[in-house]
């Protein structure tokens, strides 16, 4: 695997969008969107993963307009510094920084057969919206806190989407997700899941106070299947003939 670091430029000026590559050199392209923490260790190894898994992996910098290369620990320290962080992004700048990522991706040479989003955490309400303005092969959203306000835009999403919650986190509360649940149900390009026993951030294997193994590789697992559903590799193909 080996990665580099692209320039997207955007109105106001540009910022950095890291891209992994696959080791076949090639494949499908698959924005993965920061959680508050920033391109941390964290989104450096899923992109790591996912590169594995026969992507192109593209994390856009979205703090850029507050501060470029943000990055922060994952610990009471790091989340306190990360919450005041995300209190000053624009969300809506952020989604529109997200799309103009997307598009960079999708025209990149290694990238074929498609682009998709997946986003944690915050990037897990970025990569909802996105998919409300971008058509795409799929998205994948982990405990977006913003998704149950924000489920008028279910109804513009075309792409097949995956929601992951934790049903005992106290950022979204469980009434919260079942309406999540709710808006889903008889879309046929839409799927929730709901690991019952996960609170908030339960895959973020650096940040030991959230990250809860079992839940997370259930997760992992059909998000993997998920995307190979949608958004197949040259990899899952050679191996499913």
């Amino acid at each position: 695997m080996s990665s580099r670091v692209e320039s997207v430029e955007v109105p106001g000026g540009s910022f950095g969008l890291p891209v992994w590559l696959p080791d076949a050199g090639t494949g499908p392209g698959l924005l993965l969107i920061q959680e508050i923490f920033g391109i941390s260790d964290y989104i450096q190894e899923v992109a790591g993963d996912l590169a594995g898994l026969g992507y192109v992996v593209a994390a856009p910098d979205l703090f850029w307009r507050l501060e470029p290369g943000f990055q922060a620990d994952h610990d009471q320290a790091g989340l306190a510094r990360s919450l005041e962080m995300g209190q000053r992004f624009d969300a809506g700048q952020g989604v529109a920084d997200a799309v103009a990522a997307l598009d960079h991706l999708a025209d990149l040479p290694e990238v074929e057969g498609g682009s998709g989003v997946i986003g944690f955490c915050l990037g897990g309400t970025i990569a909802y919206l996105v998919a409300g303005q971008a058509e795409v092969g799929a998205v994948v959203s982990f405990y977006g806190s913003g998704v149950p306000d924000s489920l008028e835009v279910l109804d513009r999403i075309t792409s097949p989407v995956q929601f992951h919650f934790g049903g005992s986190d106290p950022y979204i509360p469980r009434d919260q997700v079942a309406r999540v649940e709710a808006a889903a149900a008889g879309r046929k390009h839409a799927e929730v899941r709901v690991e019952e026993d996960a609170g908030h951030a339960f895959h973020n294997r650096k940040a030991p106070m959230f990250h809860m193994p079992e839940p997370a590789a259930r997760a992992w697992l059909r998000t993997e299947e998920f995307l190979q559903q949608h958004l197949p590799t040259r990899q899952h193909e050679t191996t499913a003939s």
